[in-house]
């Protein structure tokens, strides 16, 4: 019997098998696919990202740095509002790289992670629990002492262990124009009912564009007209769902839940990826597989570290959906330089940004 069974190889899994097997524990973890594939997931992230790779990595992941974001109440023609650091805000990186990068770091730590294995079916029980794995060879029994589901917005392992849903799915689709462009600044359109579009140079791997809404508001329509509104032509055409606003329990006595699976996403971009690895480092620290009261430590430790961000990150989505004269007085007001943090709208009352607020 394994001490953890992973279910999903992405960030957050991926950094949970690492650190629970540098712990000690006997790990495996099933990536239904290719570790990576599909993409779904934007690959704009904080410097802090560094922090959970190798060093020699960065090379190899870093396609671009970014320095500022402008913002628009319309499209690309449309008054922008540039809010922007001295120093490097974010950067962009090859996302299906990280995610092999972070499967190479849990196997080097002696986590079993196996590619192309389904699981279909989890069953919880008193002592443990069963997972039924699909395979090219066939199908076979698993047996951990618990389960950690890391498996996205559409967690089967949240829905079979009874767990509650996300508050919210949103509806993401991204596409790639492949036209090189190293520009230091991101583009952010408050077109998207209740949320936002986007567009990331990459560098030499060409510009992102993206855009999410709530499900039934012809998010792919509205995505055409973004890209119309830039006169290109995109390809390798994505789309996923995009959990806000984590449940009430994210644990049942032998499953817990990471990162997309359990919400845990900042409300105010959807992004996950530092958040689901600082849960992850919760899991690690906290649970002992021995002991499923431990679990109820990884439910206030991870809500510890996330939930003020998280609660601030509903705050600051509000603004999305104000009447356009009061979206341009408050970007007019506040543009300028900056001193926060992307993954902490906590950042927005720190000493650096009020005084860069007062300086102006």
């Amino acid at each position: 019997m394994y001490d953890f069974a992973v279910v999903g190889v992405g960030p957050a899994g991926a950094r949970f098998a690492r650190r629970a097997a540098e712990s000690g524990h006997d790990v495996v973890a099933f990536e239904q696919g290719t570790v990576g594939t599909p993409l779904a997931c934007s690959g704009h992230v904080s410097t802090d990202i560094w922090e959970y790779v190798p060093e020699d990595a960065k090379a190899g992941l870093l396609q671009n740095r970014v320095y500022g974001a402008r913002f628009h109440v319309g499209g690309p023609d449309s008054a922008a509002y540039p809010f922007y650091k001295r120093e490097e805000i974010s950067n962009v990186i090859d996302r299906v790289e990280l995610d092999r990068t972070l499967a190479d770091c849990a196997r080097e730590a002696g986590a079993d992670v196996r590619e192309e294995h389904t699981v279909v079916d989890v069953d919880e029980r008193h002592d443990g629990v069963e997972l039924t794995v699909s395979n090219a060879g066939g199908t076979e029994t698993v047996r951990a002492k618990m389960v950690a589901g890391c498996d996205g917005p559409t967690s089967r392992v949240r829905r079979q262990c009874g767990l509650p849903e996300p508050a919210e799915i949103l509806h993401g689709v991204l596409a790639f124009d492949p036209d090189p462009d190293d520009g230091d600044f991101v583009d952010v359109h408050l077109t998207a009912p209740r949320f936002f579009a986007w567009r990331i140079p990459r560098g030499d791997a060409g510009v992102e564009y993206g855009l999410a809404a709530p499900p039934g508001r012809s998010v792919n329509d509205l995505f055409d007209r973004l890209t119309d509104a830039y006169g290109v032509e995109t390809e390798h055409f994505c789309s996923g769902a995009i959990p806000i606003g984590p449940p009430e329990r994210v644990h049942s006595r032998r499953a817990f839940l990471l990162g997309d699976a359990a919400a845990q996403t900042k409300p105010f971009t959807g992004g996950g990826i530092l958040y689901g690895m600082t849960a992850a480092d919760c899991a690690a620290r906290t649970v002992d597989p021995d002991d499923p009261g431990t679990l109820r430590e990884y439910e206030s430790a991870w809500r510890s570290e996330l939930s003020r961000e998280i609660a601030l990150g509903h705050w600051l989505r509000r603004a999305y959906s104000l009447p356009e004269p009061v979206q341009r007085l408050g970007l007019r007001t506040l543009s300028g330089e900056i001193g926060v943090h992307m993954d902490r709208p906590t950042s927005f009352f720190s000493r650096e940004h009020l005084a860069k607020l007062v300086g102006r």
